[in-house]
């Protein structure tokens, strides 16, 4: 005799966090994924040179332009884009194989990324991380001490191109604390899990 209790498994949900270079995603997302270590982050692929501490397909997949055209002509980026003059592109096979198993995964991908993976998951989640001055931002780029002036004067001009875009996210915060900041994307993780939306419902016997 059929039962008319139901079984839900919880759909995987894709997050995106996006944000102008300096503005605080990396140790956002390190703190975010502390609080939440089943996230699974997506590690990009990209073209441009390791930076200092950075560890390969820890931080990025380091690849040569041939190599990432070639996985791109397969198909094999769930999006890419130009950021900077170098390319980056996020995978797509590791992507969909976490969500097909119920995980949440986490990209950090700029603006021309986002609406790629918009069309392709709408249920995507989009989150942006604003700068609260932009003396603040020209601060935080240069305290880096990773970029030249005219590689932080590039940054700095699409960070404004970006932040005119940031209106279309889901989300949109203000990282004018770190603290105050990762709390607020905490909430969001934790409100989005709890749709009644994502739930795939079966009757079972």
């Amino acid at each position: 005799m059929a039962s008319d209790s139901l079984a839900r498994k919880r759909r995987g949900i894709l997050f995106i966090i996006s944000g102008p270079s300096g503005v605080g995603k990396t140790t956002l997302i390190k703190r975010l994924l502390r609080s939440y270590p089943d996230i699974t982050l997506s590690v990009s692929h990209t073209t441009r040179a390791r930076r200092p501490r950075e560890v390969p397909g820890n931080d990025y997949h380091f690849v040569t332009v041939k190599q990432f055209t070639a996985l791109r002509a397969r198909g094999g980026f769930a999006e890419w884009a130009n950021v900077h003059g170098a390319l980056y592109g996020t995978p797509r096979a590791p992507v969909e194989r976490t969500l097909r198993r119920g995980r949440d995964a986490l990209l950090e991908i700029d603006v021309q990324g986002t609406r790629k993976i918009k069309r392709r998951y709408p249920d995507a989640v989009s989150i942006f991380i604003a700068p609260p001055s932009w003396p603040e931002l020209r601060r935080r780029l240069a305290r880096r001490g990773t970029d030249g002036r005219k590689t932080m004067a590039k940054r700095l001009e699409n960070a404004r191109r970006e932040i005119r875009e940031s209106m279309r996210y889901d989300y949109r915060i203000v990282n004018s604390d770190l603290g105050r900041t990762v709390d607020s994307t905490r909430a969001i993780v934790a409100a989005e899990r709890l749709r009644v939306s994502r739930l795939r419902t079966r009757r079972s016997k």
